[in-house]
């Protein structure tokens, strides 16, 4: 009995992969980040945690209030 197809990506992950591949990181880039640490491997990642915490910060502090989610207020009871 013949096998049917297996199926490829669907469309959703090919756009994430897209999406990814330009945030491609080189060896270079990662030689680079350790080589500023002074070759520490935990204060690189650490050096890379605090810039990711600021650029989140930046991104939330920017954000409209309109986008922003805020807490859902209790509802009164009909009547």
């Amino acid at each position: 009995m013949p096998r049917e197809p297996e199926p490829g990506p669907s469309p959703r992950s090919r756009r994430a992969d897209a999406d990814l591949a330009a945030f491609d990181v080189s060896e270079q880039d990662i030689d680079e980040a350790i080589t500023a640490c002074e070759g520490d491997a935990r204060a690189t990642v650490r050096a890379l945690l605090v810039a990711y915490a600021m650029l989140e910060r930046d991104m939330s502090l920017r954000a409209s209030a309109g986008f922003v989610r805020r807490p859902a207020r209790p509802r009164r009871p009909p009547g």
